[in-house]
């Protein structure tokens, strides 16, 4: 398989992965400048940058490089030994993620959906706002979508595939709509499901989806009330409120990246490998 057109392919159907590439190389090493090896987020790989314990590095780095969405550049001292990879030479790799850029599907386009979308696009995500009213779903009302639906809210995802990835905001013009919304969404993989509304209509709602079958842990991924506590009143607070949660959210684990975005191994003869100062 052609790393390229693996990456074109990954990239068309939304998924994370990371691109390693050796962009200096001392003395001899098993490969040179410019081997890619690709690796997904399910720690898959195609290509390589030298086997072993290299590889074993860059895979866990590119993990980390996608989940903190931080490019990383990794060392490597190939110490001298018999056997194996090690080589004695030097090699630099250069660890590139590719994600795709965050989404927000807004289920109604009223007025919380409108502002949201508009904060949510200033933030630079990618908005798709769906209702089942022409009147509102258009791009007069709704200038700053980058894709306006005009569906039911309990075929959309039958039709329209969402991204793990995404967010999923609720917030229709009424507990059926929102019932029928929330059934819906719980059928997507999407890691955020957010529900507008107060914590009678949650317990409402909750109480009709344990009775429709739904499971407590379907029920544990609902976010209600949706957004952080800020006082919100107006629809514009009430939107900075819930992109300040989503953003939270997706930065929660920026405090676990790699301390330096360069380090070295030095690789033993009994095959182990040490932390050692950065190449000059």
């Amino acid at each position: 398989m052609d790393l390229y057109e693996e990456i074109f392919r990954l990239k068309k159907e939304g998924k994370s992965f990371a691109v390693a590439t050796i962009v200096e190389c001392l003395g001899s090493s098993p490969q040179k400048i410019g081997a890619k090896m690709l690796i997904l987020d399910d720690s898959t790989t195609l290509g390589t940058v030298g086997g072993g314990c290299v590889e074993a590095e860059v895979i866990q780095a590119a993990l980390m490089a996608i989940k903190d969405h931080s490019a990383k550049t990794l060392s490597f001292n190939l110490k001298e030994t018999e056997g194996g990879l090690v080589c004695g030479g030097r090699i630099k790799i250069f660890i590139e993620p590719i994600t795709p850029e965050p989404s927000i599907v807004i289920l109604g386009a009223g007025h919380v959906g409108k502002a949201l979308s508009k904060i949510a696009k200033f933030l630079g995500f990618k908005v798709i706002v769906i209702d089942d009213r022409e009147e509102f779903a258009n791009r007069e009302n709704l200038p700053d979508a980058d894709d306006i639906i005009v569906n039911d809210f309990e075929t959309i995802f039958k039709r329209y595939t969402v991204a793990k990835q995404s967010y999923i905001v609720i917030a229709t013009r009424g507990h059926n709509h929102d019932l029928t919304a929330l059934k819906s969404a719980l059928s997507t993989d999407a890691q955020y499901i957010g529900l507008l509304g107060s914590k009678r209509k949650r317990n409402i709602l909750f109480k009709r989806l344990s009775d429709e079958g739904f499971s407590q842990n379907e029920i544990s991924r609902i976010i209600t009330p949706v957004g952080l506590a800020i006082g919100s009143v107006t629809p514009q607070e009430i939107a900075i409120s819930i992109m300040a949660q989503i953003v939270q959210l997706r930065r929660q684990n920026d405090h676990s990246r790699l301390g330096n975005s360069s380090c070295s191994r030095e690789i033993q003869k009994d095959g182990t490998d040490k932390a050692t100062a950065s190449l000059r």
